[in-house]
């Protein structure tokens, strides 16, 4: 991995909410900047206050804004108002210019869920060639007591909540990579499909994957039915790393930033073990409360392989040999 990737690795890594850090280690680490790209404009301001304005049937002025550094996708900003503080998400569209209506979707698709507190997204839309996302703010606290216990729980809640197909009626992102959400009758073709042999023939056409592991990637394909135990779709979180959730100020868990889909449920367990950030506590509370099949651990490198081919795709470097690890036995 270059040095330019791995910064942009190390800031992707950040959590991209500034619920994530407590205003005075703000203050203390990120100075706001007051020029270029990270102030917001006169006019801006003035559309988000028409708007906030519009939302609420009442008058809402901005008093202030400051920018947070959160990450390489998006600017990031809080609000003050003389109603509440809110956080915005500005991007340039270089992604897509439904990023945020997607994000907002997946965002109410969770909070209808009513299983683990998610940030409630106010609404979406464009200012000359920018879009952004406004939602509540949420203060970051410290873990109470039983919060790891509480969390696995709710997310055993959350996977309880079921489709009739593995897939979601729209496509979204996981983080800046699109997402095709097509829908299938079974976990197998759809992890075949729309995840795993999408990336690995985009990733071969680039030339990040050798022509090998492209054909063991349909090796494996073929034999998903067999893998993975036979259970209805669950709604998932979708990009549930260590990144992505946050403990508020009462104490309790909070995700954002999802990629949602019905998928198998495994999926979230596993990129929750990614690259770390969960107490063990989380693990047995969720097998307490919604137990695993038998040889579920054999099955977690397959379900990482997504997750894996997505980093490949963006970042090279390591995840290269971690892909190949996966897909070696199915040469």
């Amino acid at each position: 991995m270059t040095s330019a990737n791995a910064e942009i690795h190390i800031n992707l890594i950040k959590a991209e909410y500034f619920i994530n850090e407590t205003e005075e280690s703000c203050k203390e680490n990120i100075s706001v900047l007051t020029s270029g790209k990270y102030m917001l404009q006169k006019q801006f301001i003035s559309h988000l206050e028409k708007e906030l304005t519009k939302h609420f049937s009442d008058t809402v002025t901005i008093s202030g804004h400051h920018s947070i550094h959160g990450g390489d996708i998006n600017e990031t900003y809080t609000l003050e108002t003389n109603q509440a503080k809110y956080f915005l998400k500005v991007n340039d569209q270089k992604i897509g210019d439904d990023l945020f209506e997607k994000e907002r979707k997946g965002l109410l698709l969770l909070r209808q869920a009513d299983c683990i507190r998610t940030p409630l997204p106010l609404f979406n839309g464009k200012f000359e060639e920018k879009i952004f996302l406004l939602m509540e703010f949420i203060s970051r606290g410290s873990p109470g007591k039983g919060m790891w216990n509480e969390f696995g729980e709710s997310l055993a809640t959350l996977h309880h909540q079921s489709a009739r197909e593995f897939g979601l009626d729209h496509n979204n992102y996981l983080g800046s990579v699109p997402q095709s959400n097509h829908q299938h009758k079974t976990w197998a073709a759809f992890y075949g499909e729309e995840r795993i042999m999408k990336l690995t023939a985009a990733l071969r056409q680039m030339g990040l994957l050798e022509l090998r592991y492209e054909k063991a990637a349909v090796h494996l394909c073929s034999r998903l039915i067999d893998i993975f135990p036979d259970e209805d779709p669950s709604l998932l979180h979708g990009d549930l790393w260590g990144g992505n959730f946050m403990v508020d100020d009462l104490g309790k868990a909070v995700i954002f930033d999802p990629a949602v889909y019905f998928g198998h449920r495994e999926m979230d367990l596993a990129m929750c073990r990614l690259f770390g950030g969960f107490d063990q506590e989380f693990f047995e509370a969720y097998e307490y409360y919604y137990p695993l099949e038998k040889d579920y651990g054999k099955r977690v490198p397959v379900c990482q392989l997504y997750p894996l081919l997505i980093h490949l795709l963006l970042f090279g470097g390591h995840y290269h040999h971690d892909v190949i690890d996966i897909l070696d036995p199915y040469q």
